[in-house]
């Protein structure tokens, strides 16, 4: 396919979470036509939270799924167009960008990177074995088929405790597996607290996860070490639920000219702008993210506007070093 044949596009964002909609929110108001590429779940992470109680606007918290819903109703409202594909490659060539997508080369003046995270894995033998079969990083997506079963819950941080009381609603009993000890915030240890009272929780502190085991497709049991005495305990239990952090999404921009952290995620200077000219950032993916919803909206609303001021050639020059710095609005 020869240059002039490669289809070009004002704005390509890679990804379809809550930074990404906003982005594209405001780019299509401004008339910038906007191409998003999601290759799993639309809303993100967001689309698969249960419920968000810290969103501003809604008293009574909303489900992630709504709130993903209706980003994505107005982002297509305004004219952005959704593809459900994937993005493998980025290049620099000058005046626009050119990507790999799984359908084919595209080329955008300005690119958004807003893929934000996944969930980690514990990489304890057996999970791969029975993932999706047992073994499970969504309880939103799989809780229900768990209705009166015993469950086991690895992990002790704020998704940890979160998603485990949502699976009470469903388990009959949950053991938790907590490497140390639970680092929730205050308002989910109390609620915690509450349900371990009731005897729908148990917390094992200390716990390491040693293995999951299963026979005949089916998990059976998870093998735990306490690290304190070196006891190894077997939890009997019908599915086994891993929340124990997230990594970036950004395996695409290795060996592309785009500075990442230690961890792999985006470096941005304070216009949100990588160290490739007219490639952005915004979200969880950026290095130095807060990793919330609420505050992934707004940079992605700020991102939309830099990259208006920057295709109209009204934006600072690009700074050679990048800084793992928060965005100053565009006035």
């Amino acid at each position: 396919m020869s240059e002039n044949d490669i289809p070009k596009h004002e704005v390509i964002v890679v990804g379809a979470g809550p930074a990404a909609l906003s982005a594209a929110i405001y780019t299509t108001r401004e008339d910038i036509e906007t191409l998003l590429f999601e290759r799993a779940v639309i809303g993100g992470l967001a689309a698969v939270t249960d419920k968000v109680d810290n969103y501003p606007g809604f008293p009574e918290g909303i489900e992630g799924l709504t709130l993903s819903d209706n980003l994505h109703k107005q982002a297509e409202r305004f004219g952005a167009v959704i593809e459900l594909g994937e993005v493998t490659k980025v290049y620099d060539q000058g005046e626009y960008k050119r990507l790999e997508t799984t359908s084919g080369d595209m080329l955008a003046r300005a690119v958004l990177v807003a893929t934000g995270s996944d969930y980690k894995k514990v990489g304890v033998p057996g999970e791969q074995d029975f993932y999706a079969r047992g073994v499970h990083y969504c309880a939103t997506c799989d809780g229900a088929f768990y209705r009166d079963k015993k469950l086991v819950v690895i992990g002790g941080g704020n998704s940890a405790v979160q998603e485990s009381l949502f699976l009470t609603r469903f388990a009959s009993h949950i053991d938790m597996l907590v490497r140390s000890t639970i680092k929730a915030s205050d308002v989910l240890q109390h609620d915690l607290a509450e349900a371990v009272s009731a005897g729908k929780i148990t917390v094992h502190l200390h716990t390491r996860t040693d293995e999951i085991v299963g026979e005949n497709n089916k998990v059976t049991k998870v093998i735990g070490t306490d690290t304190i005495s070196g006891k190894t305990t077997e939890f009997s239990t019908d599915g086994v639920f891993v929340f124990v952090g997230l990594k970036p999404n950004s395996e695409f921009l290795h060996n592309s000219g785009i500075d990442l952290d230690p961890i792999g995620f985006v470096k941005t200077d304070q216009h949100l702008q990588t160290s490739m000219k007219g490639v952005f950032a915004a979200g969880d993916i950026r290095s130095g993210a807060t990793m919330q919803i609420a505050s992934a909206v707004g940079e992605g609303a700020t991102a939309a506007l830099i990259i208006r001021e920057y295709l109209e050639g009204k934006l600072v020059p690009h700074s050679e070093s990048t800084q793992e710095t928060a965005a100053v609005p565009v006035s």
